[in-house]
């Protein structure tokens, strides 16, 4: 299969850990994201707001692209993680916001 029709979690983890891929793809992705529970937004919130607390910053930045696409604009995210500063700490906030400022510069 060419790059082009692979998963991003394929491309990401695909060779070393398959199941891990298949678990992204069949489960995260395809069951639990599509629970109708709680809409797009609102995961794509929650997930990015999980990932600035716990510093994950290399994962945010396909969620930060999920969450616009989700229809969560640049100043709601801010508020977000201004919110966040105070419970998960200023540094993480800090960096999350230079993470935010990169994927809305390149979408722009």
């Amino acid at each position: 299969m060419s790059d082009d029709n692979l998963t991003t979690a394929q491309r990401l983890a695909g060779d070393f850990a398959p199941k891990l891929a298949d678990l992204t793809d069949n489960v995260l992705f395809a069951d639990v994201w599509e629970r109708p529970e709680l809409s797009q937004r609102d995961r794509s919130l929650v997930t990015v707001s999980s990932l600035v607390t716990s510093g994950s910053t290399e994962q945010l930045v396909g969620h930060l692209r999920r969450a616009k696409a989700n229809g969560l604009t640049e100043e709601e995210l801010a508020e977000a993680i201004i919110h966040l500063a105070f419970y998960a700490g200023w540094p993480k906030a800090m960096s999350a916001v230079k993470v935010v400022r990169t994927v809305f510069a390149d979408n722009d």
